[in-house]
């Protein structure tokens, strides 16, 4: 019996958030669906907003530590839900992903040193690399019938002439949802190894797999993995918290770790509000259920869009994705250029989804769509797409 209502319509407008309080400075008009911004527009798990209200009906808000039992939701999960095993002195606390990205590109790199990506992939990536005057050194995934793949036999090529210090991961990756497997992770492990470069894995997605496939860590890949990875995660896309700003950094090479934890802590960058750790550990202790529910209504999700397409929209295509509830959308047979795509979405089918160019230019083409939104939401997003297309 389901516990969860995600058929639920709830209202967001003027609740500060970004996917719909935005839509106007992002899309220049707010008569639009929103279906852009990776959060979940689905009520978080009531476990986690009792531990929030009663902490929160405390009458003070001082300094707070990070109690033990916060540590171990973290290790308990990742062990119960992955099989990884991780110990307490191993983990450390970071302020959301991107910005620890950020603190390890600062630490572990130099200005004008090189940084792998593969595009198409998540946009903070390259504005990170960039924006800390590092040099963004690609290798764009390989277009399959229905799918990707990593180009291996490329990142060794451009690593071996290029020399970059630094790769940066997406495990699973964002687009296109793919869960890269064991023996990709440990190819990646040995050419990063091979030619000293630090593997940031950012595994943000990794709760979120669908079909009960199994999420492989980086850090999981062999002994090359756990001496080059620096693994970031967070309850914050898996449980619907990412206001919360609660994720977490592992790293098994003490030589990588030791001084890279302590410049962290010297800068205060890991010490967690009490908001932080109280939804963290609500939600790895007591939030199982609901995420098993909220994954299930996801793929149906992801099914019925799959289905709509076929018979409504066969002009389109779409990949369907092996984590996470972002479904990358093949819109190239419409004969458009991207702007007049993403204009279309907007100005015809008055949709805000992300486009798919901001991932790359291996995304011109194609657009990303959300779907964490109640069922009859996404099928009236789907019934604007056909109606402005027909």
């Amino acid at each position: 019996m389901k516990r969860y209502d995600f058929d639920q319509i709830i209202d967001r407008h003027g609740s500060g958030s970004v996917k719909y309080d935005d839509l106007k400075s992002t899309f220049g008009s707010d008569d639009l669906i929103p279906m852009w911004i990776a959060d979940m527009d689905f009520a978080v798990c009531p476990e986690i907003t009792e531990a929030l209200r009663k902490r929160i009906s405390h009458p003070i808000y001082g300094y707070a530590a990070p109690a033990e039992s916060y540590w171990t939701s973290i290790t308990d999960w990742l062990e119960h839900r992955h099989g990884f095993r991780t110990d307490r002195q191993e983990i450390t606390y970071i302020p959301g992903v991107v910005k620890g990205i950020g603190f390890a590109i600062n630490f572990f790199s130099r200005p004008g040193d090189k940084v792998v990506i593969q595009p198409p992939v998540y946009h903070p990536f390259k504005m990170v690399i960039e924006g800390n005057d590092r040099i963004v050194l690609p290798n764009p995934l390989i277009k399959t019938e229905n799918s990707y793949r990593m180009d291996l036999e490329g990142l060794e090529r451009a690593v071996i002439a290029e020399k970059p210090t630094m790769m940066i991961l997406c495990n699973p990756h964002n687009p296109i949802g793919l869960q890269w497997d064991a023996d990709t992770l440990g190819e990646v492990a040995r050419i990063a190894r091979e030619n000293n470069m630090v593997v940031v894995s950012d595994e943000i997605h990794g709760d979120l797999m669908l079909d009960r496939q199994p999420h492989i860590p980086f850090l999981a890949a062999g002994d090359n993995a756990r001496a080059v990875g620096v693994m970031l995660g967070a309850p914050s896309k898996t449980f619907n918290i990412p206001g919360m700003v609660s994720s977490w950094c592992v790293v098994k090479n003490p030589e990588l770790r030791n001084p890279f934890f302590h410049w962290l802590e010297t800068n205060e960058f890991n010490a967690p509000t009490f908001t932080a750790t109280i939804a963290t550990e609500a939600a790895y202790h007591n939030g199982e259920a609901w995420l098993d529910e909220a994954l299930e209504y996801i793929r149906e999700n992801i099914e019925f869009t799959r289905c709509y397409l076929k018979e409504n929209l066969p002009a389109l295509g779409m990949v369907t994705p092996e984590a996470s509830f972002l479904v990358w959308l093949d819109c190239r047979s419409l004969g458009m250029d991207q702007d007049q795509l993403v204009k279309m979405f907007i100005n015809r089918a008055h949709l805000a989804l992300n486009d798919g160019s901001m991932f790359g230019d291996e995304g011109r083409g194609y657009m990303r769509l959300n779907v964490a939104c109640p069922r009859s939401v996404l099928k009236l997003a789907l019934d604007h797409l056909r109606d402005a297309l027909s």
